[in-house]
């Protein structure tokens, strides 16, 4: 169900993203079908990728995580120095890997999750060098993020992280500080940057700046009520003919909300119920800690990064540039989250896999004899003990 759950989600986001972006690349490029086609080569090279961790053990993918997780810090590092990461809307995110474009702020996100796991579940065996060493790497992690600066992206992986450590049972204490501090950290950032703060107070009240910082928001809420019950249909949106900026990425739900109106929303957030659902039974009946925590950790991902963005579409967070998984157009998003859809599987998988016998054990088990039952003086027996006495004299 998980499989097919995401390749309905997959077709539904492919299909949004040619009605969206249409328009738009008819224009900046002169081929209607410019974003589509390139989102099909990132689905194809995030299938490759969710195919391989759904057929390779949970325990070999959590063995290079450390390793990948590193690397990936790495090249978020790089994107900080001037001149070599790529500058998107005053943000530093992207780094050229030859012709191919990358965020890897995207692909850390399920690294970070398989490394907490693998820390916090065995919290209480770790020596304290060894839990300060991985605590100053996550933290390393998200204030390189936060650097960029991405502040959704930062405290998504945050809150993602500490959600983790509290399904391990990490002591209230310890959570309740890394709590506090990532608020101050958070609240810091944003008085330091201004923008940030506009785009807070526009989120308040976006009428008060119609033509600035709360336009965005004004024409996705006009996208989303234009829908109506029933939406004006497949590709008939009027928003996304250049009123709704980055309609085919961060925006697509309100494009999405406009061409099938309220019950497609509904349809939509019934299809983040079920996978939601089916993500915690994946949790509880996993058969190790680590196991469970990367099923939750993956739920938080998927699922939270979805509310967040559907939130900001419709006025209710404040606006930030998380994509909305398997949906909205970028080639790392995708990568990023089909891997993810795959740990999810494979720790589905290896929970439903039955205990394995071995051979000689089986043997022994059948060759042991079953004990006798005692019966009280003067109870007949029955003919099954009878058998069983006869059984046990002839041994």
């Amino acid at each position: 169900m998980l499989r097919w759950l995401t390749f309905v989600w997959l077709f539904i986001g492919l299909a949004m993203v040619f009605s969206a972006s249409y328009a738009i690349a008819d224009a900046d490029h002169g081929d209607g079908l410019y974003y589509f086609k390139l989102q099909i080569f990132w689905i194809l090279v995030g299938l490759v990728a969710f195919n391989a961790v759904v057929h390779l053990p949970i325990r070999f993918v959590l063995g290079v995580a450390d390793w990948l997780l590193l690397i990936v810090l790495g090249m978020i590092l790089v994107t900080l120095i001037p001149g070599v990461g790529i500058l998107v809307n005053g943000s530093s995110r992207w780094l050229f890997i030859g012709p191919i474009p990358l965020q890897p702020s995207e692909l850390m996100k399920p690294f970070l999750i398989l490394q907490g796991a693998r820390i916090f579940a065995q919290w209480d065996r770790l020596r304290w060098r060894t839990r300060l060493l991985w605590l100053g790497v996550f933290v390393v992690c998200v204030a390189a993020i936060l650097i960029q600066p991405n502040l959704s992206t930062a405290a998504l992986c945050g809150i993602t992280l500490w959600l983790i450590a509290l399904a391990a049972g990490l002591p209230y204490q310890q959570l309740g500080a890394t709590a506090m501090t990532g608020i101050a950290i958070a609240v810091i950032s944003i008085s330091v940057r201004t923008y940030q703060l506009k785009r807070i107070l526009s989120f308040l009240n976006a009428w008060a700046d119609p033509h600035g910082n709360g336009y965005q928001l004004i024409q996705s809420l006009l996208a989303v009520a234009s829908g109506g019950w029933f939406g004006t249909g497949f590709g008939l949106s009027q928003q996304k003919l250049f009123f709704l900026p980055i309609q085919y990425t961060d925006f697509i739900f309100a494009v999405y909300a406009e061409e099938f109106g309220f019950v497609g929303c509904v349809a939509l957030l019934l299809l983040l119920l079920v996978y939601a659902t089916l993500a915690l039974r994946v949790a509880l009946r996993a058969k190790t800690a680590i196991h469970r925590l990367v099923a939750v950790g993956i739920m938080v991902l998927i699922i939270g990064q979805s509310i967040l963005n559907i939130g900001v579409a419709t006025g209710v967070l404040p606006t930030t540039g998380l994509p909305l998984p398997f949906m909205s157009y970028g080639g790392s998003s995708m990568i990023s989250s089909l891997f993810a859809a795959g740990l999810l599987i494979r720790v589905a998988r290896e929970g439903s896999e039955a205990n394995v016998i071995q051979l000689d054990e089986h043997r022994q088990q059948r060759s042991t004899p079953a004990p006798a039952t005692k019966l009280k003086p003067g109870t007949p027996a029955t003919a099954a003990q009878r058998r069983q006495k006869r059984r046990m004299g002839r041994v």
